[in-house]
């Protein structure tokens, strides 16, 4: 069994080297809005296209000294520190989750969180197509593996309450801002509010099918319609904490204290982990975002940093440690925690 696991924990290493080769391409691109199917790798300074031995990840930057076959061009050391790390943490991913579906959930949701770090500390962006389009594939993916969330009645009910309390607490703060303070609405509140209304619809419509199921011999199906609404909620709550706070920092600090796509990001993160871990991500992000604010201004004088990198964080010890981290917390407060997942 130990020679098994070790031979796959090799192929998903190389698999997450190859991976990681193209979430470059995707870091690289992205940004600049261009193809990142075509053209095919290439060196941006001569244009030269990368032969396959070149291209082969990791062992191709050690062995070019990272630069360049033809023009000696230096690549940055991005390429390899990439392709290392997404090899790394799919290992990691594996080694916790064991060879499944729900790994390759997770996995897909790192990549992306590994694109959006890149792209948002050198850029202070992240794309919509892997936010919007995380948020998509997450809940999709939430339909089909029931065994990513948390099924319990009192997890659910939990989180519908903090939905909605965060809801009506993002539509409050909007409509103080508009006949108190006379701000216009923008497009994207009323995205949001739009957007949230027809959720909300939806997730009492799934309660009601879930619990009509329940005794009859779909019974099974329930179970895929409560992992969707867990989604549901996790999406709503992880975007509605951000930009919750989004709103208070405008209106404390008079500037946007945070970007949409901080918003959309912790909303992606909550389709895929559900309210529980999203909120967890959510503390842990400004204690590893506050000491890299504080070196970068001693540095370079600037408070503004980008902050989508340690929602990643965030996310990822979330993933990884965040059933310990609540057991921990909650223990110091006499409370004790379990978490009951669906067999695998």
């Amino acid at each position: 069994m130990e020679n098994v696991n070790l031979f796959i924990s090799v192929f998903i290493f190389i698999l997450g080297a190859c991976i990681g080769s193209f979430l470059n391409v995707c870091i690289v691109r992205m940004p600049q809005n261009k193809s990142i199917v075509f053209p095919s790798s290439h060196c941006v300074k001569c244009n030269k296209p990368l032969a396959w031995r070149d291209n082969i990840p990791l062992l191709s930057y050690l062995f070019l000294g990272g630069r360049c076959r033809y023009c000696r061009e230096i690549f940055s050391v991005r390429y390899f520190v990439v392709e290392l790390l997404t090899a790394a943490l799919f290992v990691t991913l594996f080694l916790q989750f064991g060879f499944s579906w729900v790994l390759l959930a997770y996995m897909i949701m790192v990549g992306g969180l590994i694109i959006s770090t890149f792209i948002d500390f050198e850029h202070r962006i992240i794309p919509d197509e892997i936010s919007l389009g995380g948020i998509v594939v997450g809940v999709v993916l939430s339909i089909f593996i029931p065994q990513m969330h948390e099924l319990e009645a009192w997890s659910l009910n939990i989180g519908k309450w903090m939905m909605w309390a965060l809801v009506a607490i993002c539509f409050l703060e909007i409509m103080i801002g508009f006949f108190l303070k006379k701000d216009s609405v923008g497009k994207d509140d009323l995205i949001f509010m739009a957007v949230v209304a027809g959720l909300l619809v939806v997730d009492r419509g799934v309660s009601f099918w879930a619990f009509s199921l329940k005794d009859t011999p779909q019974a099974a199906l329930s179970l895929h319609l409560l992992s969707f609404q867990a989604s549901l909620i996790g999406f709503l709550v992880g975007g509605g904490l951000i930009y919750a706070m989004g709103v208070l920092g405008d209106a404390l600090f008079k500037k946007e204290s945070m970007g949409g796509g901080d918003v959309k990001l912790l909303a992606m993160i909550g389709a895929f982990l559900g309210w529980k871990l999203s909120v967890l991500a959510f503390f842990i992000a400004p204690i590893f975002g506050a000491v890299f604010g504080i070196v970068e201004k001693i540095r370079t004088k600037d408070s503004a940093i980008a902050y989508g990198p340690f929602l990643s964080l965030g996310a990822l010890i979330s993933l990884l440690f965040g059933e310990a981290i609540l057991a921990w917390v909650l223990g110091g407060y006499g409370i004790i925690y379990t978490n009951s997942l669906i067999p695998l």
